[in-house]
């Protein structure tokens, strides 16, 4: 699951922010043994695995207390890495002229999954990818997953 759900999020946030740390997103998927919430961080000189650690104790110390999540889960405290995921329109904008691989839920044009160039937002807040010589807009609520193609 792509979508931040917003409880999570508005639990996760302030506790990530008031830290000195960005805020990129959060997943939470569903497996076997429990849910895996997943939470990206980032910070102007990067992330390191204290940073993470001290992220995982202060979220940990709040989602114990809230208890948002039913049943067992896994917290996973993340830098964004060469893959970053996007999940917001600044996103969007802020990486345009990237590329990236997008997966939608309901197909466009017959498709649900986009590689090509990120040429942003338009007007009506959709997605703009340009694969070869055809631009896709894309619908940011029909946007299950979207990452950066890392350039090597």
């Amino acid at each position: 699951m792509r979508r931040m759900p917003h409880t999570l999020q508005n639990l996760v946030e302030p506790v990530v922010t008031s830290m000195g740390y960005d805020f990129v997103g959060l997943e939470v998927h569903s497996q076997p043994q429990g849910s895996l919430l997943r939470i990206y961080i980032d910070k102007d000189d990067g992330i390191t695995a204290d940073d993470c650690q001290r992220v995982s104790h202060q979220v940990s110390g709040v989602l114990e207390v809230e208890e948002p999540i039913s049943g067992n889960y896994t917290l996973e405290i993340s830098s964004p890495g060469l893959d970053r995921p996007l999940f917001t329109e600044e996103h969007f904008k802020r990486f345009a002229g990237n590329d990236v691989k997008i997966r939608v839920g309901s197909p466009v044009d017959g498709r649900r999954k986009f590689t090509g160039t990120l040429q942003g937002v338009d007007e009506e807040h959709h997605v703009v990818v340009r694969i070869d010589e055809q631009e896709f807009h894309l619908l940011l609520a029909n946007i299950e997953q979207a990452r950066l193609v890392p350039q090597y």
